[in-house]
């Protein structure tokens, strides 16, 4: 009976002392398992050794092993009810679920997600062009955004009574006529020619602006991404033949592409590029990405006026070259079917966690 009585004893200490180590529900069980399981529970072993004692032996003994049974319950399920999902509360603290006191953290509300950050569809779809050209030898150049007449005009052959270079075309900035937002960035070229004496081959993408009225395919700021390639024997073949690449690598093999005589003040001969119609492939009369054509023009590109390398000092009869513009935005909005291009700006997580890659 006595060592019967010891071993209750020293049993409670050791369960006190488990108790206050439960800081989760797998610990809160597996207490419990050892206490109270019924087959091979502490306290249920301990009940077999009663039939070896005597009467009043085992009624005593009884009596102490029921305490400590109730003790061990009344302890577990204490720590359940306080702690809420099974998540203990030892005593006189609170659980890691328990709001402060005057909290309005509510243990209802479901669970908040923590996002990664996705990238802008426009900057995915940059970095892809860039890629593309990078593959290819080229470099990626950069300039100011505030920049001057002749910079933006003068030195790529705009003559002064040009539509493009009035104020209802272009942003000036206040009081500095000679000084305004650059409309395209074509200026980088001529800096970049400046400096540099070819061979040359260059990207320049970045934001350019102008007086638009804003509407589903215009903004007064946009996107746009410029190639230049100036060397000795460069030829309009050199030209169709890597935007051809280009365009396939952005489009996929299988796509035709097109070109058609235009005129760009600082490339002669000119050419507009046009792909086909993605939608529909030109088989719906009706389509509203085309118009029913089935080509979607995408950029204009030409070779650079001799005019042009005379304003860097460059000698055009040494040295050719051509270039091309595509406006990022737009042909974002093409590729990935976005009917407006003011969705790019509007900060909707919604609309940019579409493009989350990862």
């Amino acid at each position: 009976m006595t060592i019967l009585r010891d071993r209750i004893e020293g049993l409670k200490k050791e369960f006190g002392a488990a108790a206050d180590r439960v800081e989760d529900s797998k610990a809160l069980e597996d207490l419990k398992n050892k206490y109270l399981s019924r087959k091979r529970g502490l306290i249920t072993g301990l009940f077999d050794e009663l039939k070896s004692l005597a009467p009043d032996e085992k009624r005593e003994a009884g009596k102490q092993l029921n305490e400590f049974k109730a003790l061990v319950e009344e302890r577990l399920k204490s720590y359940s009810d306080s702690g809420k999902l099974g998540l203990p509360v030892k005593p006189g603290a609170r659980s890691k679920l328990t709001p402060p006191p005057g909290s309005a953290f509510d243990l209802t509300l479901p669970g908040r997600v923590r996002r990664a950050g996705a990238a802008h569809p426009l900057v995915l779809f940059q970095e892809k062009i860039e890629g593309i050209f990078l593959a290819m030898g080229f470099a990626v150049a950069e300039g100011p955004e505030i920049e001057t007449d002749y910079y933006n005009f003068e030195a790529l052959n705009f003559p002064p009574h040009h539509p493009a270079r009035d104020s209802w075309d272009t942003l000036y900035i206040k009081d500095r006529e000679d000084l305004l937002l650059r409309t395209h960035t074509s200026p980088v070229q001529v800096r970049v020619m400046e400096k540099k004496r070819p061979p040359i081959r260059i990207i320049i993408p970045g934001r350019v602006f102008r007086r638009e009225t804003p509407d589903p395919t215009h903004l007064p700021m946009f996107y746009q991404v410029e190639g230049l390639v100036v060397d000795e024997g460069v030829t309009f073949a050199h030209l169709k033949g890597t935007l051809e690449f280009f365009i396939r690598a952005l489009f996929g093999e299988k796509i035709r592409v097109r070109f058609r005589p235009s005129f760009f003040p600082f490339t002669e001969p000119s050419a507009e590029v046009d792909i086909e119609c993605i939608v529909c492939a030109g088989k719906d009369k009706a389509c509203r990405v085309c118009g029913g054509t089935g080509w979607k023009e995408i950029l204009g590109s030409g070779m650079v006026d001799p005019q042009v390398f005379k304003n860097v000092n460059i000698d055009p009869e040494k040295y050719s070259g051509w270039a091309f513009g595509l406006g990022i935005d737009r042909t974002a909005m093409f590729a990935f079917g976005i009917p407006e291009m003011r969705f790019f700006y509007e900060n909707d997580l919604r609309f940019t966690r579409q493009f989350d890659l990862k």
